[in-house]
């Protein structure tokens, strides 16, 4: 296809203002670049598989006389992986926990929360999802994961009735208004979804015109509407060899610059999703799926469909960031081609605006998108195995067991037959028939055949950290050593744990930035059995931290062992409700969802004697406290009293102390003559004043003269 060609095809369906999009040869042209990098380690899954199960070059040659046998070392070491770390995921009725980043987003976090943990409950097959993603990952090293968001629905015609609204003219009419009403402030969410939308529109008429308003149905019409089928985010995991990463991500798929995946659809899969253009224009003679060599189908490639609608083509997908509108500043975006023709371009669709596609490693490779399996670790092992195996075999495969050999000159033509039946014979007296008849049985296996093959298990059990049933080895012994070998396979386990976790997590943070632009206007989740929830789209949105809940069985058997020891030392002096604590985390942990609800949920019922007792009992301690403050204030009351009569005799005895001073000090002055010249001294000051006025007097009226 040329140049023109292209733009041709694609005029009408480039969005607007990309003056710079991108064509199918330059986006050939990152497929092939990426071809070399993704080859090279392509080449290191189809060997890691091969090990695994015993085909390509690993399976033995076939030699006549000689044993094929191989055991599958790395297959057993899988087979124990497999469920240790599927159980971690799968034990746990809810895969989600959000924790809020501020206070304002506390509610929406456990909105969000409710909602992820129903989709991964009832809309995704999660258990068909955790093995899938851990077979992949144990068997082949690398897991990619797509997510996606898939919308179904149905176009139908409704009878929709026309309604008038009038003031109610019976009582029946105004009862329904208020049974109405009342269920709305009881039950908002009953109200929404019993009532119907004319009895709700007549009480928001009736709020506004404060009487009552009732409908009156006036027609009947038909319209068409649409049928939400399935709204749902989706989880893939990817087949590795139709993955092409960006070479120079430096192993973080969140720095890539663009990821190609390729897939097997048709015609009519592609119309249904609405989202394709171009595809008139697709060459099927050109573009089946034997035409792309570089794609690895899945399921037969001998059955194909004939019909243009459903026969299979390969298509490649591309999501990464051009510069579509030449300012030097790239944009997300998404395109799709088959062949030479370009299907879809626009931009990324999706709320994160990142590559929809996520990865984990199972034994990471440092700078590398691609990790290693247990197979790159236990190979030799696995072929040292087989060898000495098949060499045990063919010692004991290629003996004469249970055959006889008789010396041709023991026996003669008579005594033979008379043998052969298990008769009496008579034998050459000139032979030994010890020395004569030999009787062949299996050779003895030599010792350094079961030494050699224990310490390749062993070797191969401290290389991947898996330790099997029954297996031994030179360091354990001791009750120490066991338990040092375990925590060591544990940490081993819980690293691999870990890094699906963070799969998990990078999943979980897209789907709910999908949830938040693409569900309903309102979803309706069921919590528990009687238990629904209705939660706004644009409720949704907020800051949270996730995180997924693994948990092993042996973690959580450990957990529940403690804390039932808690319980069963300290039971008796523990509250009821500390006790309904324990239980509850103990039934938990036994996976038992049910019975921890229902402990957490118990109050006991009171018993009326009981009670009555309490009551009676409560009385008397009142009556008693009573007695006791009484007696109390009695006993205060007259400890004043003494307090009153005590200051009472202190002051009698202060004052005739004090009368007694003075007259010991009267008598001291009377003795003295101090009291006797006092008192002449005042009667002195006496007479000098009365002296003193009677001059006063004498000068203020002066005699009168006589004329």
């Amino acid at each position: 296809m040329t140049e023109n060609d292209f733009v041709d095809q694609t005029k009408d369906y480039i969005p607007e203002g990309w003056t710079s999009a991108p064509t199918v040869q330059d986006l050939q042209q990152n497929y092939n670049d990426s071809k070399s990098y993704h080859d090279m380690h392509e080449s290191n899954r189809v060997e890691a598989l091969d090990q695994l199960n015993i085909t390509g070059h690993v399976k033995p040659k076939k030699r006549d006389g000689y044993s094929q046998v191989q055991p599958q070392l790395i297959r057993k070491h899988a087979e124990w992986r497999y469920a240790a770390l599927s159980e971690a995921f799968l034990a746990t009725e809810d895969m989600y926990s959000l924790k809020p980043r501020s206070a304002n987003d506390k509610e929406t976090a456990k909105q969000n929360e409710q909602v992820i943990n129903y989709q991964w409950n009832n809309q995704i097959d999660k258990t068909l999802f955790v093995d899938t993603l851990v077979r992949t990952l144990v068997d082949e090293g690398t897991a990619f994961v797509r997510t996606g968001w898939e919308t179904e629905s149905q176009e139908y015609v409704k009878e929709v009735p026309i309604y008038d609204y009038f003031p109610a003219q019976t009582q029946e009419q105004v009862l329904e208004l208020q049974q109405a009403a009342m269920l709305q402030q009881k039950d908002p969410y009953a109200f929404k979804q019993h009532v119907p939308e004319h009895i709700q529109q007549a009480l928001v008429l009736t709020e506004q015109s404060g009487q009552p308003i009732y409908p009156v149905l006036k027609e009947v019409q038909k319209v068409e509407d649409e049928l939400l089928l399935k709204n749902q985010p989706t989880v893939e995991v990817c087949n590795s060899a139709n993955c092409y990463p960006d070479p120079t991500c430096n192993g973080d798929l969140n720095k890539a610059e663009f990821f190609i995946y390729s897939f097997e659809t048709s015609k009519s899969a592609l119309k249904k999703q609405g989202n394709y253009f171009n595809l008139d224009n697709i060459q099927m003679s050109t573009t089946s799926v034997l035409s792309a060599p570089d794609h690895e189908v899945s399921g037969d490639e001998s059955f194909s469909f004939k019909d243009d609608a459903r026969q299979k083509f390969v298509a490649y997908e591309y999501w990464g960031y051009w510069d579509v509108d030449g300012s030097g500043i790239t944009t997300p975006i998404v395109a799709t081609w088959v062949g030479s023709t370009l299907i879809r371009l626009e931009e990324n669709p999706y709320p994160d605006k990142k590559i929809p596609f996520t990865s984990a490693q199972y034994l990471p490779v440092r700078n590398e998108v691609y990790g290693q399996p247990d197979g790159f670790l236990l190979k030799d092992n696995q072929a040292i195995i087989g060898a000495v195996t098949r060499g045990a075999i063919d010692l004991l495969a290629r003996s004469a067991n249970s055959q006889e050999g008789i010396r041709q000159d023991a026996l003669d033509a008579v005594n033979k037959r008379k043998y052969k039946k298990g008769e009496n014979y008579e034998f050459n007296p000139a032979v030994d028939p010890r020395q004569a008849i030999i009787n062949h049985t299996y050779p003895e296996i030599p010792n350094s055949v079961g030494l050699m093959l224990n310490m390749q298990e062993v070797d191969a059990n401290n290389l991947t950290g898996v330790r099997p049933f029954g297996a031994t080895d030179s360091s354990a012994g001791t009750a120490t050593a066991d338990r040092g070998v375990l925590d060591a396979a544990t940490k081993r386990e819980t690293g691999i744990l870990r890094r699906l976790a963070k799969l998990m997590t990078d999943i979980g943070k897209k789907i709910i930035a999908m949830n938040g632009e693409f569900l309903s206007d309102e979803e309706i989740i069921r919590v528990t059995d009687d238990e629904f929830v209705a939660i706004r789209r644009d409720d949704l949105a907020g800051h949270y931290d996730i995180s997924v809940t693994i948990a092993t069985a042996e973690e959580d058997n450990t957990k529940a062992q403690e804390l039932a020891f808690m319980l069963q030392t300290m039971g008796n002096s523990l509250p009821l409700e500390l006790s309904q604590i324990v239980l509850s985390d103990i039934a938990r942990l036994r996976k038992m969802p049910n019975l921890a609800q229902r402990i957490q949920d118990y109050r006991p019922e009171p018993d009326p004697v009981q009670q009555q007792m309490q009551q009676l009992e409560m009385q008397k301690l009142q009556l008693e406290n009573m007695k006791l403050q009484a007696e109390v204030g009695k006993l205060q009351t007259g400890a004043q009293l003494d307090m009153a009569k005590a200051a009472e005799t202190g002051a009698k005895a202060s004052n005739i102390q004090s009368d007694t001073d003075q007259k010991d000090l009267d008598f001291l002055e009377q003795q003295s003559g101090l009291q006797h010249a006092r008192n002449v001294q005042q009667d002195r000051a006496q007479a000098e004043g009365n002296m003193a006025l009677e001059i006063l007097k004498a000068d203020l009226n002066p005699p009168k003269q006589v004329s």
